[in-house]
C-alpha cells in the first residue's frame, strides 16, 4: 500500500492507476537485480571466455579481446559519451572504434556547427556576467532602477517645467499671452504631474507584484525541484520572456542537457559534467546564479582535456569559485592595520601637526570584519588536488590560505572580474607541505597550485576519481598507478591520461562491462538519445532529471554530485526513472516528439511479444537479464499495452509503453 501511495504523486505524467502498478512491479525487480556488484549480464559460460576469436576489424588496435565488437562498441558510447543514437552503432563500427576514439579526444576536429544552431534558442550563454545582471536583476535591484529612471523622469519634466515658467515670465508685459501661456503652463504641470503615474513610472509596480504570483522556487522554496511537482510545466520565473534571475540558470541548465543530447563532441560534454562536479560551484549560492554561465563556458569548458593546471587556475581566479567559497572575502588579518597605518600618515603629511579629521563612523569597524578564510584553502587541497588523505594537516590549510589572500572580486554586483588585491594579501613568508612559499603577491597562490599539480598524491587523486567515473565505483589499482605516472609525466595533461585509461585491458573487460548505474543526468540523457527524440524546449527533461533526484548546478556541497552507485540506487529514484522512461517513450513530454513505430517497426505494433523483443534489441543490444524478461512478458497481456476489449481479436500495441518499460529496465540503467 506504501509503494502505491508514493507513486500517487510521482505519476501524474503516467496519468493511469494500473500504468502506475506497471511501474511497481518493475521496479521491485530493479531494486532486486540492479546492484553496485557485477550485472548479471557481465556472467558468461566457461566455454565462451576460453575461446579466443579472431578480433573484428572495427576493433583494431585496441587492446580488446573480451567483449565482441558490438558490445565494446555500445560500452565506448555508454563511457564515452551519453549513449549510441539510432544508427550510431553502425555508423562507429564502419568508422572503426579507434578511429572514434582519436575524434572524441581531439574535439576540436569535430564538426558540430548543428549543435551551435540549437544553442542560439539561449542568448544568455554568450552575456558576461555583468550583463547578466543588468538583464536580469533581482526584484528588488529592479525596483531600485526602475525607481531611477522614475526620478530621472521627474526631475527632466521639473526642469521642463521651470523653462516654461522663465519663458511665462519673459512675456509678462503681454497680458493677453501671458494668459494664455499661464495656462499652457498648468496643462503642462498636470501633465508632468501625471507622467510618473505612467510610463517609466509604472514599471516598479508589476515587480513589485510578480513575486507573490510566482511558482514558490521565486521566494526561496522547493530549490531541488525548478520546475515543479510537475515538470510539463514551465513556471513564469523561468519562462522564455521572462527578464528573473531564474531564467538564467533555466538557460544554462537547457543548454547542458541539449549539448549532452546533441553535440557531436559527446566526450567533452562527459568531461565537462565530471570536471564540474569536481569544481562544484551551487548556482544557489547569491550572485553565483550570475556567475555559473562564465564558469562553464570559460572554465570548465575549454580546459575538458587540457591541462590540469590551466584548469585549476582558471577556476581559483573565477568569480563563480571565488564567491562560492567566500575566498573573495579572505585578507591578511593584519591588513585593516597596516591600511589604517597608510591612512593616518597620508593624513599626517596633509595636514601636518594640526592633526586629522575624524574617520567615518564603522569604517575601521568594517575593516577589522575582514578576515583570514579558509574554505578554499581546505577545498583545494582535499576536493580539487591531494584528497582526503592527501598528507596534508590544519596548518598547511591555513597556510594555503594566506597564500589565496587578495584574490578577490572588482565589483561583486556590477562588473564581476577577478582583481588581485595588494593591500589584503598576507606578505609575510609561507610553509605549505614543508616548502617555504614567498613569492610575492599573486605569486604566491600561483607557486601553491604549481606545488599541488606536481604532487603525487593530486595524480593519485585525479586519476581515481577518472577511473571511477568511467571504469568503475572500485577501479584496478593497476590501472590507477598506471594514470597516475602518465599524469605526472605529462605534467598534469588530460588527454595523455584519459589515453592511457582507454587504452587499457581494464577499461574493455567484461567486469567493466555495464558496471556503472548511469546518474539521473545520464539517464534522461541517454534515453532521450536512444530514442532519438526530437526536443524543442528542453526544460522538461531538466525537471525529470531533478525529480530523479541531481538537479542540475543545485548541489550545494563542494564535493559535487556523486559518482558511485548506492547513491543514485533507491526505490523512490528507481520508480521516477521508469516513469520518466514511459512519459518520454509515450510523446507525454512537454517539447519533446518521438516516433517509436520508426524504431521498432510498425509491423510489431499488432503483437506484444515481437515489440517487446524489438525493443529489448533496438535498446538493450539484445542482452537482457532473465529477471527483467520474465517481468516484462507479464505485463504484455495489460490493458495498458495492449489497447483492447476483452472480445476484441484485433489487438493495437502501445509501443510507447513497451519502449518505455524496457528503458525502465535494470540493464538500461547501467552504463
Amino acid at each position: 500500500m506504501s509503494v502505491q501511495q508514493g507513486l500517487a504523486s510521482q505519476t501524474a505524467s503516467i496519468s493511469t492507476t494500473s500504468r502506475s502498478f506497471l511501474a511497481a512491479i518493475l521496479s521491485v525487480a530493479c531494486v532486486f537485480s540492479v546492484g553496485i556488484d557485477m550485472p548479471l549480464l557481465a556472467a558468461m559460460p566457461a566455454s565462451a571466455k576460453d575461446k579466443k576469436p579472431k578480433q573484428d576489424p572495427a576493433l583494431r588496435n585496441l587492446p580488446i579481446t573480451e567483449l565482441s565488437a558490438d558490445e565494446a562498441i555500445l560500452h565506448a558510447l555508454n563511457r564515452l559519451a551519453y549513449g549510441p543514437r539510432p544508427g550510431d552503432v553502425e555508423r562507429v563500427r564502419q568508422m572503426g572504434l579507434a578511429k572514434w576514439i582519436d575524434q572524441q579526444l581531439n574535439p576540436n576536429s569535430i564538426d558540430d556547427k548543428a549543435l551551435g544552431a540549437r544553442l542560439e534558442n539561449y542568448p544568455t550563454l554568450k552575456m558576461s556576467s555583468a550583463k547578466l545582471i543588468e538583464e536580469y536583476p533581482q526584484p528588488k535591484q529592479a525596483e531600485k532602477q526602475a525607481a531611477k529612471r522614475a526620478q530621472a523622469q521627474l526631475d527632466q519634466d521639473q526642469q521642463r517645467r521651470s523653462d516654461v515658467a522663465a519663458a511665462v515670465v519673459a512675456k509678462d508685459m503681454q497680458p493677453t499671452p501671458a494668459s494664455t501661456e499661464a495656462s499652457a503652463t498648468d496643462r503642462n504641470q498636470t501633465s508632468a504631474a501625471a507622467q510618473p503615474q505612467g510610463g517609466d513610472a509604472n514599471a516598479p509596480a508589476p515587480m513589485k507584484d510578480n513575486p507573490a504570483q510566482e511558482n514558490p522556487v521565486a521566494q526561496g522554496k522547493g530549490k531541488r525541484d525548478v520546475l515543479g511537482s510537475d515538470p510539463n510545466n514551465v513556471p513564469r520565473a523561468i519562462a522564455e520572456d521572462s527578464k528573473r534571475p531564474q531564467r538564467v540558470v533555466a538557460e544554462l541548465a537547457m543548454a547542458k542537457v541539449t549539448r549532452a543530447i546533441y553535440s557531436e563532441r559527446q566526450l567533452q560534454q562527459v568531461m565537462d559534467d565530471f570536471w564540474f562536479n569536481h569544481l562544484n560551484v551551487f548556482a544557489g549560492k547569491g550572485e553565483d546564479r550570475y556567475y555559473l554561465t562564465a564558469y562553464e563556458r570559460d572554465v570548465i569548458q575549454p580546459h575538458t582535456l587540457g591541462k590540469f593546471k590551466d584548469l585549476l587556475t582558471a577556476s581559483a581566479k573565477s568569480p563563480a569559485m571565488l564567491f562560492y567559497l567566500d575566498n573573495f572575502l579572505s585578507a591578511d588579518p593584519k591588513a585593516a592595520q597596516r591600511l589604517a597605518a597608510e591612512r593616518a600618515m597620508r593624513q599626517q603629511a596633509q595636514y601636518g601637526g594640526f592633526g586629522r579629521p575624524p574617520q567615518p563612523p564603522g569604517l575601521q569597524k568594517k575593516a577589522n570584519e575582514r578576515g583570514l578564510n579558509e574554505n578554499y584553502g581546505r577545498e583545494l587541497m582535499e576536493l580539487h588536488t591531494l584528497g582526503v588523505d592527501g598528507g596534508y594537516t590544519q596548518k598547511d590549510v591555513t597556510e594555503v590560505a594566506r597564500c589565496f589572500t587578495g584574490w578577490t572580486i572588482e565589483k561583486p554586483r556590477e562588473h564581476p572580474e577577478f582583481k588581485f588585491d595588494e593591500r589584503l594579501h598576507d606578505p609575510d613568508p609561507k610553509y605549505v607541505l614543508g616548502k617555504k612559499i614567498h613569492a610575492g603577491g599573486m605569486k604566491d597562490g600561483e607557486e601553491v597550485i604549481d606545488l599541488l599539480v606536481h604532487d603525487p598524491s593530486t595524480a593519485r587523486f585525479i586519476s581515481t576519481k577518472l577511473a571511477r567515473r568511467f571504469v568503475s565505483d572500485t577501479p584496478p589499482p593497476a590501472l590507477v598507478d598506471r594514470m597516475a605516472k602518465s599524469f605526472a609525466e605529462s605534467e598534469g595533461d588530460i588527454k595523455t591520461v584519459m589515453h592511457t585509461m582507454i587504452y587499457s585491458p581494464e577499461f574493455w573487460s567484461r567486469e567493466t562491462y555495464r558496471a556503472k548505474i548511469k546518474t539521473p543526468f545520464e539517464l534522461v540523457v541517454s534515453a532521450t538519445r536512444a530514442l532519438g527524440t526530437d526536443v524543442d524546449m528542453p526544460q522538461p527533461l531538466v525537471g525529470w532529471v531533478g525529480r530523479i533526484g541531481e538537479p542540475i548546478y543545485q548541489c550545494q556541497p563542494p564535493t559535487g554530485y556523486a559518482d558511485k552507485a548506492d547513491t543514485w540506487v533507491n526505490t523512490g529514484a528507481l520508480l521516477n526513472r521508469l516513469n520518466f522512461s514511459l512519459a518520454l517513450a509515450g510523446n507525454k513530454m512537454r517539447g519533446s516528439r518521438t516516433d517509436v513505430a520508426a524504431l521498432l517497426g510498425v509491423e510489431t505494433a499488432g503483437d506484444a511479444k515481437a515489440a517487446l523483443e524489438r525493443a529489448v534489441q533496438v535498446f538493450l543490444g539484445g542482452q537482457v537479464g532473465p529477471t527483467t524478461v520474465e517481468t516484462l512478458e507479464k505485463q504484455l497481456d495489460s490493458p495498458q499495452v495492449v489497447q483492447a476489449k476483452l472480445d476484441d481479436p484485433i489487438k493495437q500495441v502501445d509501443l510507447g509503453v513497451v519502449a518505455g518499460l524496457v528503458l525502465g529496465a535494470p540493464e538500461f540503467q547501467r552504463r
